[in-house]
């Protein structure tokens, strides 16, 4: 994975789009032909992730739901369409972000995926990450803030806290689903609190575009 990441960085950038373009299509074609772990002999469709692969904000959940796995997106159910209500509120577009999920197959039953589907699935979201190279990453709830994180800590703990992560900045929030299940919107609660989380990711989101459009202009600038 650092041999392909050191790859693209000797390529022009012409070359480095097409050269992702080819990656990630095989990325996602091994990831719908997997068959590693026991998810594969009880999921309907390979749920890959959905968005954009160009953009440096990416937000990983856990694992797909019922809805997820017969459509074969993440975030489409109940908890998706509350996540997107989220994104919209904060006025982030989903179109504009890549959002995934820990593991690509539906777990019986909506449990949280075993220590082995983590580990086995763990080639296809590192694959995402060093292609996408996001700048910025949400954790949607314990599961993938555990495993990124490498921490037995809960959510409540470290929601709302900027951690760095392999150089890039990584904010844990409550998942959807969680928010769901706790309706009040009193202060502290967990919506309220998930209200001033992701202010705080479209606050770094854009400084994050600002300099990428500082860059763009310079390198055009210089070119001219």
């Amino acid at each position: 994975m650092n041999d392909e990441r050191k790859l693209l960085m000797k390529l022009s950038e012409g070359e480095r789009v097409a050269c992702k373009k080819v990656l990630w299509e095989e990325a996602r074609s091994n990831a719908l032909a997997c068959r590693a772990c026991p998810l594969a002999d009880t999921r309907a469709k390979v749920v890959f992730g959905d968005g954009d692969p160009d953009s440096k904000l990416l937000f990983i959940g856990e694992g797909p739901g019922a809805d997820e796995d017969a459509q074969g997106l993440p975030f489409v159910g109940k908890a998706g369409q509350l996540l997107t209500q989220i994104l919209t509120a904060a006025d982030i577009s989903r179109k504009e972000v890549y959002i995934t999920n820990i593991v690509k197959c539906r777990p019986p039953g909506n449990r949280v995926p075993s220590p082995q589907e983590t580990v086995i699935c763990d080639r296809h979201l590192q694959t995402q990450i060093m292609l996408i190279d996001p700048l910025l990453i949400v954790l949607l709830g314990n599961t993938p803030m555990r495993w990124i994180l490498q921490t037995n800590e809960g959510i409540t703990k470290l929601r709302g806290r900027w951690f760095e992560w392999r150089g890039v900045a990584v904010m844990p929030m409550f998942h959807p689903s969680y928010l769901l299940r706790n309706q009040s919107r009193e202060k502290g609660s967990p919506k309220s609190l998930t209200w001033i989380d992701i202010q705080e990711v479209k606050r770094r989101w854009e400084e994050v575009k600002a300099a990428g459009k500082l860059s763009e202009d310079i390198f055009v600038g210089g070119r001219a």
